[in-house]
């Protein structure tokens, strides 16, 4: 690596706030972060968007943030991001009848490396206080959130209204890449506030249903909630449906994905033609979702079509019980009998059934809502990514580097110079990209706590050895999304390439942003590496009516591929069979 074992664009540590972690963050950052994505995006978009949620629901003044100007909210060290857990247990000490604990149990894994939390004389503020108690007064008793659909039309605004990119000069390319910021930092913002608020609704129902003797209430109360990030599998599920129903279509599938979509272009069949057409349509409205989708570097469907055609041969070839409508419909029907359950039991306390309904509506606002929020953000980031991508485009032509994607290894402060001086950077992101194609390999430390690690101290993937569970094992994580499947384990590293995941097999995954959704629908199950409560993988399972179980560390390397296995999501485990 370099002389003292760090990547360079890794975080320096303020006394502030010592603690961070990779939990949630592993979830929307299991890569190590680009330069230009950690530069651009992170820094002069998430970050200062952070900043005004914790202000603007009243959890901190501008003047507490280190530098608040441009605050560095989610440090990077050994190329990974981490959320700061410091700040967001201040946020718990300062809400009205919260805890850090209490924080921590909501956004975070459950990991025994976590410190305890430290009190500070600074956390203590009467007035944060009573701003977030007006705040949580908000969050329960709103039915809507009006910012995040004016956000969601901003978003595809910005979508429509993309210039022709080859036809824009590289400085024009650079400053449309930056002009998106702003609007990062705007969708951000509301991100932030609604995942930071989301989880009193169910936090609500959880007390409720526990003093009903059944915790597992509330995981079948929170199903058939309808999110932005499930809306490109029902739109899959249609393009499935059309390539079955065509032989012509079929049969291109079958030829292989590898230049389908070329093949498909190029025949002359009428349902090809409206295949394509259709096809087309999906990525201007989908395109823009990509693994690892906060960063710059990351392929989004519209780069890279492929992807997204996977995700569709597999529904092609499920049948109508894998439908996202019909589990759907089966998830909405089990939760409305669990609420008339529910009711019926607490219909003599009004205090408590007060308090039902209203952390029921919560529930359902700030779920849908914190997708909603998500998608927006990563909608605006997208129109960054295919801009600096056409400005990577001509350097590789022009010989200064190999391949499109060695663009983000620059920093936003490097982008003018390279214009004018493009040669000076030949070796420069050489060297870079070779050392951070070896960051992959590292397993960064799950909590960062007032010491900036090396990356000698950080395990190496390929010299782990994990010991895989044998029949009758029963391993316990979080319980994501109710009922119950068996099925055969497949392990899948990588959404873009499914291979071996089958209609009906149990999908085990390292973790899942909304790329990987589409491979939950012809799943029978969903067990993920990480995640605490209120992650997306859970929201989205719920959605689509499917069986989830979160946070089983190791997942991907414990379970054996090719095994049978029973997924309980409504108690959190899964038995190898």
């Amino acid at each position: 690596m370099s002389e003292h074992n760090t990547w360079f664009g890794d975080s320096t540590l303020e006394e502030r706030f010592p603690a961070w972690t990779r939990g949630n963050a592993a979830d929307v950052f299991p890569e190590p972060i680009s330069p230009l994505g950690q530069s651009l995006v992170i820094r002069q978009g998430m970050c200062p968007g952070l900043r005004d949620a914790y202000i603007s629901y009243g959890a901190m003044d501008y003047d507490e943030f280190v530098e608040p100007y441009r605050p560095d909210l989610f440090k990077v060290f050994g190329g990974y991001p981490y959320n700061p857990l410091t700040m967001t247990r201040v946020l718990g000490w300062r809400m009205p009848g919260a805890s850090p604990e209490m924080i921590d149990k909501a956004f975070f894994d459950d990991r025994d490396e976590v410190p305890p939390y430290e009190h500070q004389p600074w956390h203590d503020s009467p007035k944060h206080e009573a701003r977030l108690g007006a705040s949580m007064a908000w969050v329960m008793s709103t039915d809507s959130i009006p910012e995040l659909d004016a956000d969601k039309a901003l978003a595809q605004s910005l979508r429509d209204q993309r210039p022709n990119l080859a036809g824009l000069t590289d400085a024009a390319l650079i400053a449309r890449a930056r002009a998106m910021m702003p609007y990062v930092q705007q969708t951000f913002e509301n991100a932030m506030r609604v995942s930071s608020l989301s989880a009193l609704g169910t936090g609500a129902i959880a007390a409720v249903c526990e003093g009903l003797g059944d915790p597992t209430l509330a995981i079948r109360l929170l199903a058939g909630i309808d999110v932005d990030s499930a809306a490109p599998s029902h739109a899959m599920w249609q393009l499935g449906r059309s390539a079955h129903e065509s032989p012509a279509v079929s049969a291109e599938f079958e030829a292989g994905l590898d230049g389908l979509l070329d093949r498909l272009r190029a025949s002359a069949d009428a349902s090809a033609v409206a295949f394509v057409a259709d096809f087309d349509r999906f990525l201007v409205d989908h395109g823009f979702r990509a693994q690892n989708e906060y960063d710059l570097r990351s392929e989004s469907w519209e780069v890279s079509p492929h992807i997204a055609l996977a995700a569709i041969n597999l529904m092609r070839k499920s049948d109508e019980s894998k439908s996202p409508a019909v589990r759907h419909e089966a998830s909405v029907a089990e939760c409305d009998r669990v609420l008339a359950e529910v009711r019926s039991k607490i219909a003599g306390d009004p205090e408590t059934a007060g308090m039902f309904e209203a952390g029921l509506q919560s529930a359902h606002v700030f779920l849908a809502g914190r997708e909603r929020a998500k998608t927006n953000c990563v909608r605006v980031i997208n129109e960054a990514r295919v801009a600096l991508r056409e400005f990577g485009r001509r350097l590789v032509e022009r010989g200064v580097i190999e391949r499109v994607d060695q663009i983000f290894m620059l920093t936003d402060a490097e982008l003018d110079q390279i214009r004018f001086e493009p040669d000076s950077f030949k070796d420069v992101i050489a060297q870079r990209w070779a050392q951070y194609q070896t960051l992959f390999d590292y397993e960064p430390v799950f909590v960062v706590n007032g010491r900036v690690p090396s990356l000698s101290e950080m395990t190496r993937r390929s010299d782990k050895h994990t010991t895989q569970a044998v029949a009758g094992t029963v391993l316990k994580g979080a319980a994501g999304s109710g009922g119950v499947a068996t099925g055969r384990a497949r392990v899948v590293l990588d959404a873009a390439d499914p291979q071996g995941l089958e209609p009906g097999d149990v999908l085990i995954a390292p973790q899942t942003d909304p790329s990987w959704v589409p491979l939950f629908v012809p799943a029978a199950a969903v067990v993920i590496n990480v995640g605490a409560q209120g992650s997306h993988a859970m929201i989205v399972s719920r959605e689509l009516g499917i069986p989830c179980v979160a946070s089983i560390a190791d997942a991907t390397e414990i379970i054996p591929d090719g095994a049978m296995i029973t997924v309980d999501g409504t108690a959190g485990t899964v038995t190898i069979h």
